[in-house]
């Protein structure tokens, strides 16, 4: 392995925000191993095909790709369970119904194997407090405390850092940064329960459509 390389493990879902991420890392001369997760959600057919379109174009050589078909036994969110129905009437208080329990959790303490093997220094992580108001795995402190863990639990020669660089920024924000760094908007995906056209009715819809309003920009993808 050429210890030159800097390496990063960027979890991709295929959406706006980690897509973004990986761009940025790679535009700070990180390798990129893209990792993508398939937890049994709603839209998990075409969240994996705008990964694979995304590491295409990123050219990414062998992305991983785990499945976790434990979620969907796990139930307890709309995102997993087909019998609790998506929100589509604008942001919830509270912990939202499309919480998967301790989702992030799971991933990141999965990225970080693959980042020992890989000889990787950055695990990233798309989170956006923006979005992410009543999640408890994507509050800013509780990636902190993670970032502690795993490297207490790993080997002494790793040392892993996990960055956030969308953590703050506004959805607007976000759809504006891509469009500076020719991130493919075209390919991703945020809709929480429809693979063909956008539902644009739902939390992640909302927020998407919102940040592109704000930024002056049409949304390229297609909407029922």
């Amino acid at each position: 392995m050429n210890s030159l390389i800097k390496k990063a493990v960027c979890i991709m879902s295929g959406g706006m925000d980690s897509t973004l991420a990986a761009y940025m890392m790679r535009d700070e001369g990180y390798e990129i191993i893209a990792l993508h997760f398939n937890y049994e959600q709603r839209t998990q057919k075409k969240e994996l095909e705008s990964f694979h379109k995304i590491c295409k174009k990123l050219n990414v050589k062998d992305p991983y790709i785990v499945n976790l078909d434990f979620f969907s036994q796990l139930g307890a969110s709309a995102l997993t369970d087909k019998s609790i129905d998506i929100p589509t009437g604008g942001l919830e208080e509270g912990v939202p119904v499309t919480y998967v329990p301790f989702r992030n959790g799971i991933f990141i303490s999965l990225a970080t194997a693959i980042a020992e093997k890989e000889g990787a220094e950055l695990l990233v992580i798309g989170v956006v407090e923006e979005d992410s108001s009543g999640y408890p795995d994507c509050r800013e402190d509780y990636i902190s405390s993670m970032q502690d863990s795993i490297n207490l639990g790993t080997k002494d020669e790793t040392v892993l850092e996990i960055r956030r660089p969308l953590v703050h920024l506004k959805k607007s924000q976000i759809v504006l940064e891509s469009i500076q760094r020719s991130v493919p908007l075209e390919l991703t995906w945020s809709c929480y329960q429809s693979e063909d056209k956008a539902c644009g009715i739902c939390d992640s819809c909302r927020l998407r459509l919102n940040g592109f309003k704000v930024a002056g920009i049409e949304d390229p993808i297609s909407y029922a």
